[in-house]
């Protein structure tokens, strides 16, 4: 009998299943126990076993967070950081819609919680696993929200990661568990700025959440393709969303380059007729020796193939070359996305002929972005007859229907039609099979204008008004630093294997695609009560602006290692911050492992378009700072100078170069360093409001000076003594003019002892660089 692809794949789950039921409760006599499921083992999965490195009776244990032994320069670290472990907590919604964000912990803290985490598992799994022994959905949703957090034989090899990437190998092995070769294969959607940033029409936030949201689905779809040509499981699928996704195939690298082309010419194809070039599919695969699977070399294939897929989209549609150098008559052009080779410009707005002239595809996102707030699950059939949906969407092949409930999908699905349920950990919801957990990014406030549906512009410019900021919108871009390095070289050698790979990928998309929707639904339970009360060492010196709710957020992306996130303006900057911090927890304050991005704060009628450029251009310049930090109110500075320390010796001011230090000088005590602490400070004195105005006045005033000088001297600049004129100015410019603005403050605000502090740190030469940032937030 001829054993299939997901037959095998059911097999090695089955026995990551059976080795977790016996950790949760070792006295069980289970009919389905790991002896018996080895018996029966099919030749594949034991070569897929013995090639990772799963051992005959491997030990569950605490996972030691795998993030600690991200190391780019290979050299031992001066600071050496405690050990991280990862809580023994299940993923799951609970009684809200988020999962609550799993900060790493210490040993002891985590052994703790092992009892507790054993009876959830029988009460939850144990019941309930006889009767879905065969359901791959199921046992796969299990192995993800209890396996996550458990190491399974090494320390920092997770079960999930090395049961979904061993049934992977063996999947790949089942025609022939002897090959000498697997395959790699990488796919990226290029264009996906283009697509989603350059529109400017009415309710663009919400067409451009609906766009993030497609390109989602043609990724999913996409791989879909693959896998099903390829005949494999979804446990084949390494990693897919933001744009780019891996996979696990056979060795028979004819019949992967045939699917692969194949598959890259219809979507290709497709995007060129459909989006007039816009979007571009990069597909290739690489051929690995098993052997690279146990010498731990695979990375170098990881790499070899990213680099491939760079090549291959610098020649775009070249396989297309006749439809490309097909003329087409020019006809008016969407007000919306610009296009001018489509004839049948409607209003945007149906019924509203004063609403901007779109081309359907544009009329389709916008109508997509008023309908998936509440959408829950998404059933994915070649039918074109279904009832009962919100909305649907063609890709190559497929519609994807909308429903607002998963129970909706439960009778509908037929013929191995998959049923997609977002974020939804619940799992009594996988009981049919095939049924996939699609993560996503996808935080939103609901209107208070129009109920149903994600809140508007105006209502984000209205909520900073409240507070009594001005009436903005702040635009976010993030992304994580040197992230192709940390997947290249991060890890050393030794440790260079696909289950980690595959782990560091995992963690990664859960924090963007998981955990950021949760602190952006419940700040209190995920970040500010570490700040409070329940502390965690991670967090032990996290700072907040304010402990108020910022729920005024839109996600337009967030995925992979990069978000766009739209706001009130001030709830923004309060995120980004909120973020970093709970970042760099997540990671374990891995000094490899940093993000940076940039804030844009425009006026509601500022084009979205434009505000998305100037929000990446801030970006790069924080990129540009030498990584690690944000840009906001158009400056570039660390994270810890934006978020600053209170009493602070400045010998032990990290960022800034031990020759900066000596010349400014060294092991003096700081009360206020950085921008944060001292517009605190300052707005604690509440200064009579025109008195304030003067003061803020002169700090501006004072910082457009060093500016225009600094830069005078940068383009002069030939000779070294300019460099000891550009500290001075940098530095200590400032001196008169804030004495000056200081004596001219009311007598009472000057006597404060309070003021004594803000005083003597204005007046410190390293808190010179911020005067615009502090003078422009206040």
């Amino acid at each position: 009998m001829v054993t299939s692809s997901q037959e095998v794949a059911l097999q090695v789950i089955q026995q990551a299943i059976a080795a977790l039921a016996i950790w949760a409760k070792p006295d069980n006599q289970l009919p389905y126990e790991l002896q018996s499921l080895q018996k029966k083992e099919h030749p594949a999965v034991t070569r897929g076993k013995n090639v990772l490195g799963w051992k005959n009776d491997p030990k569950i244990g605490t996972l030691r967070l795998l993030f600690d032994k991200v190391n780019l320069s290979h050299e031992p670290k001066q600071y050496q950081p405690k050990p991280h472990y990862h809580r023994l907590l299940a993923i799951e919604n609970n009684n809200q819609e988020y999962p609550d964000i799993p900060y790493p912990s210490d040993l002891e803290s985590v052994q703790k919680e092992q009892s507790a985490f054993q009876d959830k598992i029988q009460s939850e799994v144990l019941p309930y696993i006889e009767e879905n022994w065969g359901n791959l959905s199921w046992l796969i949703l299990i192995i993800e929200k209890f396996g996550s957090c458990l190491s399974f034989g090494e320390p920092d090899v997770s079960l999930v990661d090395i049961a979904k990437t061993t049934a992977a190998v063996a999947a790949a092995l089942v025609n022939n568990y002897d090959a000498e070769n697997i395959s790699l294969i990488a796919g990226n959607l290029s264009g996906i700025q283009n697509f989603i940033y350059t529109i400017s029409s009415d309710g663009a936030l919400k067409s451009l959440r609906a766009r993030s949201f497609y390109l989602e689905l043609v990724i999913q779809e996409v791989v879909q393709q693959l896998i099903e040509n390829l005949k494999l499981p979804n446990t084949n699928i390494i990693y897919a969303g933001g744009g780019n996704f891996y996979l696990i195939g056979s060795g028979e690298s004819r019949q992967i380059k045939e699917s692969v082309n194949e598959i890259c010419q219809t979507f290709n194809r497709w995007l060129l007729n459909t989006f007039k070039g816009k979007l571009f599919l990069a597909i290739d695969s690489v051929t690995i020796p098993m052997k690279a699977l146990e010498d731990k070399s695979f990375a170098n294939y990881w790499t070899q193939l990213t680099k491939d897929l760079a090549t291959q989209k610098t020649r775009k549609f070249y396989q297309n070359i006749d439809v490309c150098l097909k003329t087409s008559p020019s006809y008016e052009p969407c007000r919306v996305c610009h296009r001018d080779d489509l004839p049948s410009l409607k209003p945007l707005i149906r019924l509203n002929l004063d609403s901007s002239l779109a081309c359907w595809t544009c009329r389709t996102m916008f109508e997509l972005g008023d309908n998936i707030f509440h959408v829950k699950a998404l059933l994915r059939s070649k039918r074109s007859n279904i009832k009962g949906y919100v909305d649907r969407v063609h890709i190559p092949g497929y519609y994807y229907y909308f429903f607002t409930e998963w129970e909706q999908t439960k009778n509908l699905a037929q013929n191995n039609e998959i049923v997609f349920i977002i974020n939804d950990w619940q799992l009594d919801h996988y009981r049919s099979d095939p049924t996939v957990l699609l993560l996503l990014g996808n935080y939103g406030k609901e209107s208070e204008i129009e109920p149903g549906r994600f809140i508007r512009a105006e209502e984000m410019a209205k909520a900073a008004k409240k507070v009594g900021a001005i009436p903005r919108v702040g635009y976010l871009r993030m992304d994580v630093d040197r992230l192709g390095r940390i997947f290249a070289e991060g890890l050393n050698k030794e440790n260079r294997t696909l289950p980690r790979i595959a782990g560091l990928s995992r963690q990664m998309s859960y924090f963007f695609k998981v955990y950021l929707n949760s602190l952006a639904e419940n700040r209190d339970d995920n970040f500010i009560k570490y700040c409070k009360v329940e502390k965690i060492e991670v967090l032990n010196n996290a700072k907040y602006l304010t402990d108020k709710e910022r729920k005024n957020l839109l996600f337009i992306y967030a995925g992979g290692d990069d978000l766009f996130v739209s706001g009130a303006w001030n709830e923004i900057v309060e995120f980004a911050f909120d973020l970093y911090q709970c970042f760099r927890a997540y990671t374990g304050h891995n000094t490899d492992i940093t993000i940076s991005g940039g804030i844009s704060i425009d006026d509601i009628k500022f084009p979205i378009y434009q505000a998305a450029k100037a929000a990446k251009k801030a970006e790069d310049a924080a990129k540009n700072n030498n990584r690690d930090s944000l840009d906001l109110f158009g400056k570039a500075f660390k994270w810890i100078e934006w978020l600053g320390e209170e009493n602070i010796i400045t010998s032990d001011i990290k960022i800034l170069s031990l020759e900066t230090k000596a010349y400014l000088g060294c092991n003096i005590k700081l009360d206020l360093f950085g921008i944060f602490p001292l517009v605190s400070k300052i707005e604690n004195q509440r200064i009579e409001i025109n008195y304030a105005r003067s003061f803020v006045r002169n700090l501006l005033a004072t910082a457009q000076i060093q500016e225009q000088i600094i830069q005078g001297i940068e383009e002069e600049r030939k000779e070294q003594h300019y460099d000891n004129q550009l500290r001075d100015i940098r530095y200590y410019l400032h001196l008169p003019k804030i004495a000056y603005s200081l004596t001219r403050l009311p007598k009472e605000v000057r006597n404060n002892p309070q003021f004594t502090l803000i005083r003597k740190s204005l007046m410190s030469p390293y808190n010179a660089p911020y005067f615009r940032a502090i003078a422009t937030w206040i």
